[in-house]
């Protein structure tokens, strides 16, 4: 699934001149590949959101920059968000050829209710995302891996995940996925003289004083 977005040169890479773009409602970006001369670009803050909502985290994007002949298949590579202002900042996109297989990230989903975590067992995702090798129109969006049979100790490892027709893992095959720690024990300070006085232990000025009383 593809989708056209529209994008125009940068050719004033100022900080002032991009804290504007982004005032005006557009997104610095940069375009590179393997083939491809890194460009920077800008494309539209709101028709981008909506665009990657439309094909997903790792759908093509058709790039069509003003003033080109040709648009640009690529994957969002990497997106850049302000942690306190919640805004897009920065997006890198990487041109792609749609007849050579590539390493990409994609996200893992757990689905379904652990029966460990029933038991007082603590659920312990360790691998948020995978990494598959596939053609660009191949990798999926995401891989589900149902924890409805994870007993406390139980895990699943890379090993279990099922590669589909036209992907497989790269990952490690021993690497965890998710796990089901048991419970912490909580180590209550032994008190063996419970409900007993504590013993007065005697200070030298305790004995200073004895001394001089007699």
């Amino acid at each position: 699934m593809s989708a056209v977005l529209e994008a125009k040169t940068r050719k004033d890479l100022k900080r002032s001149e991009t804290k504007q773009l982004r005032l005006d409602g557009y997104v610095p970006a940069v375009l590179y590949g393997k083939e491809t001369e890194s460009t920077a670009v800008t494309v539209p803050n709101i028709t981008f959101i909506k665009t990657l909502r439309e094909v997903g985290r790792n759908g093509i994007i058709e790039l069509d920059i003003e003033g080109e002949n040709k648009k640009h298949k690529v994957i969002v590579h990497d997106i850049q968000v302000d942690p306190i202002k919640d805004y897009l900042v920065h997006i890198d996109f990487f041109e792609v050829d749609l007849k050579t297989e590539m390493e990409a990230e994609v996200a893992v989903n757990l689905v379904g209710d652990a029966p460990g975590e029933k038991e007082g067992g603590v659920l312990s995702p360790l691998l948020y995302n995978v990494t598959v090798r596939a053609l660009p129109t191949d990798i999926p969006e995401e891989i589900t891996v149902d924890i409805s049979e994870l007993n406390i100790g139980d895990s699943v490892q890379v090993s279990d995940l099922k590669s589909g027709k036209a992907f497989e893992f790269t990952n490690e095959p021993e690497e965890t996925v998710v796990t089901v720690l048991p419970p912490e024990q909580q180590h209550e300070p032994e008190d063996e003289a419970e409900g007993e006085e504590p013993e007065l232990v005697e200070t030298s000025e305790d004995s200073e004083e004895e001394e001089k009383s007699e």
